[in-house]
């Protein structure tokens, strides 16, 4: 390696990336990825962080005040995710670090991959497979035969509607529903657009036939869906989580669907991942699972990762990152 290579900064990467993406990073620095599949050990990433200038992580990735202090070269931690509550954003911001993160790119897809979740608890399509594959499928065609429900001309409550939650409301619209949302803010020009209703949060459980869920995780969020919301909800009705795991409480969930309190959920994200094989919530049929792939296409995985390099090789320029989440750190680390 000639004396120009040895010279670039060094990098982290918590996991295998996209080539486009990595040659990114290739062409301004020397960066060292962790080859397995699984997240590294919370004493690899102490260790590595120790020796570079940029890191490149995960959600799944414990990015707390003992690794940001053990970066002391430590300029950026690039985090291939629109969330963060992994990282120590204000312990990062103390130090003069960077915090990226790479929003707004997978917002068609994971509202895709909600709209998937509530087609198939609604019209039992994972259920169908297992009836096929099983050997229950015995007659033709029968009128009682897997029944499920419509979701045209239906009630969908949008809890949150940022910018997959304003997704699912336009992919509603498609399907002549009745839209219901609850936000922090209400925004009148988007309900004057699609004809969309805000209403409290206890109004939307009572009135949706789908609950969909689309807001950060926070001491607030954490476990709104629990009895109390359950019990809410329309025995007919269904809820489906993209969001975090934990805004759900699984226990409640799962006595929901036993005793028929709501008719079916759909999570792509849990309160452990991944989820523990003896969870109760996998022996039931009126639950479609997921694990966490809300944003899992070729297409917006591998421009997740190059935004992410993107915003990682910025901040080593001396530049401002194109999506920088504590501004702040501004004051203690100019960039131009």
């Amino acid at each position: 390696m000639n004396s120009e290579c040895t010279s670039l900064p060094k990098v982290f990467v918590t996991r295998e990336i996209p080539k486009p993406a990595l040659n990114i990073l290739k062409a301004k620095t020397e960066p060292k990825v962790w080859p397995k599949e699984g997240p590294p050990p919370k004493d690899v990433i102490i260790r590595e962080v120790r020796n570079i200038e940029g890191l490149m992580c995960l959600l799944t990735d414990p990015i707390d005040t003992e690794v940001i202090d053990a970066g002391k070269d430590l300029k950026v931690i690039s985090q291939v995710a629109v969330g963060y509550d992994n990282v120590d954003v204000e312990a990062a911001t103390r130090r003069g670090i960077c915090v990226t993160n790479t929003p707004g790119v997978l917002t068609e897809t994971t509202a895709d991959l909600t709209w998937a979740l509530l087609m198939a608890v609604a019209r039992r399509i994972v259920e169908a497979d297992k009836y096929i594959r099983r050997g229950y499928w015995k007659i033709p065609w029968g009128l009682m035969m897997m029944l499920g429900n419509d979701v045209y001309e239906k009630t969908i409550g949008v809890v949150g509607l940022g910018r997959i939650g304003l997704a699912i409301a336009r992919r509603a619209k498609g399907f002549d529903m009745r839209i219901l949302y609850h936000s922090r803010t209400r925004k009148p020009d988007v309900e004057k657009e699609l004809g969309i209703e805000y209403v409290d949060f206890e109004t939307l459980l009572k009135e949706s036939d789908f609950v969909t869920l689309h807001v950060p995780l926070t001491p607030e969020t954490c476990h709104m869906i629990g009895e109390k919301e359950l019990k809410l909800m329309k025995n007919t009705a269904y809820v489906i989580n993209t969001s975090r795991g934990p805004i759900v409480d699984e226990a409640a969930l799962y006595e929901a669907l036993k005793e028929g309190w709501i008719k079916g959920a759909a999570l792509d994200v849990h309160e452990k991942e991944p989820t523990d094989p003896e969870n109760p919530l996998l022996k039931l049929d009126n639950v479609v699972l997921t694990p966490h792939i809300g944003s899992a296409s070729v297409e917006t995985r591998t421009r997740m990762a190059v935004m992410a390099a993107e915003n990682l090789v910025s901040v080593l320029d001396g530049k401002i990152p194109p999506n920088l989440v504590n501004k702040d750190v501004l004051k203690i680390r100019p960039l131009v």
